[in-house]
């Protein structure tokens, strides 16, 4: 049940449709840093969809830590699947990355399914256990 209106942000080109929630990213910068004629936040719109093949952005987005940014073919036929080996990496001072397809069961045993990568946090301050949301640099986490 969700308390307010969760905001979703749209971005298109041909090929397909970037969708970011700014509700659970956790600015870990990977996506500007690494792609930033696309992702630019110093630009309005901040998602440039002209800036890179489809192709390119779509390996960013599948990087994004706090799968905030994720996309969707616009051709009907392209019914590709995404299957990753399972990856885990400590990002240093932040959270444990887990990249691949998950199921997740929550304290009071809920499942929940998770695919590409999803952020767990490491510092313990998080208000979204047992995942990341960014609370590791307000509380300079050292790990």
């Amino acid at each position: 049940m969700l308390n307010e209106k969760e905001i979703i942000k749209k971005y298109s080109n041909d090929d397909i449709t970037v969708t970011w929630k700014p509700s659970i990213c956790i600015h870990s910068k990977k996506c500007w840093k690494e792609l930033l004629q696309v992702f630019n936040p110093q630009n309005k719109p901040w998602v440039n969809m002209q800036g890179a093949s489809s192709e390119r952005i779509k390996k960013q987005i599948n990087a994004c830590p706090s799968q905030a940014l994720s996309y969707i073919s616009n051709k009907e036929e392209n019914t590709e699947a995404i299957h990753t080996v399972t990856k885990v990496e400590a990002l240093e001072n932040g959270p444990l990355l887990v990249y691949g397809d998950l199921q997740v069961t929550n304290s009071d045993g809920s499942t929940e399914n998770k695919n590409k990568t999803t952020a767990f946090c490491r510092c313990g301050g998080s208000q979204n256990k047992p995942y990341c949301d960014g609370v590791h640099v307000k509380v300079k986490f050292k790990g």
